[in-house]
């Protein structure tokens, strides 16, 4: 029993691992969000107030800062039209760079330390090449482990920016003495020719 529990742990973790990877192989597009947690992807507001917003884009390993600053823009103008403004005040932005470490590979292979929700702890090390032993980093069962015998297995750590803003909606003329004010209308015109939708490709 506890065999077939180890395979069917294994093959969750393995699974969640080609999950990230083959979510990760294009840029996010500009979309709704989906996901939660660390998968999380796409574009999603709260409203705080009757002219309050908060606004966030959140893009996989392959999508530059750049793209997730500027989709994050781009979503604050649409917001501030849908809501009937013509222009928002970026009262407050932050972009924070998230990441997580992974292991491929060998058994116990998931995220985070060891994979197994933190029930064991493997030891890391790396093999010369030595008899017996595999060049690269390596799992040991005589170093902190106990469980069958060498296990080679891969350390990746994958990156991600989320970009999130609190913007003020207003209406009429645009502030011109604010530098934190942006006309709505001119950001959609400006920024809409290279935002990528679903489905499109650059």
């Amino acid at each position: 029993m506890s065999n077939i529990f180890g395979r069917k742990l294994m093959l969750a973790s393995a699974a969640g691992v080609a999950l990230l990877l083959g979510a990760c192989m294009t840029e996010t597009p500009y979309k709704p969000a989906t996901g939660q947690g660390f998968s999380r992807t796409g574009f999603s507001e709260r409203q705080v107030d009757q002219n309050r917003f908060l606004v966030s884009f959140a893009g996989n390993s392959s999508t530059p800062r750049d793209t997730v600053e500027r989709y994050l823009l781009f979503r604050a103008a649409e917001v501030t039209l849908q809501s009937g403004g013509t222009y928002f005040v970026m009262v407050d932005r932050d972009t924070d760079l998230q990441s997580r470490t992974y292991t491929t590979g060998g058994f116990g292979s998931g995220f985070g330390y060891g994979g197994f929700g933190g029930y064991w702890g493997p030891s890391w090390r790396y093999y010369g090449g030595g008899f017996g032993a595999a060049r690269g980093f390596g799992w040991s069962p005589w170093y902190g482990g106990g469980f069958g015998a060498f296990n080679d297995f891969d350390v990746q750590t994958v990156q991600r920016y989320e970009a999130s803003a609190e913007i003020v909606v207003g209406r009429g003329p645009i502030p011109r003495d604010n530098l934190r004010a942006f006309d709505a209308r001119q950001v959609v015109d400006r920024i809409g020719p290279t935002v990528v939708l679903p489905g499109q490709r650059r």
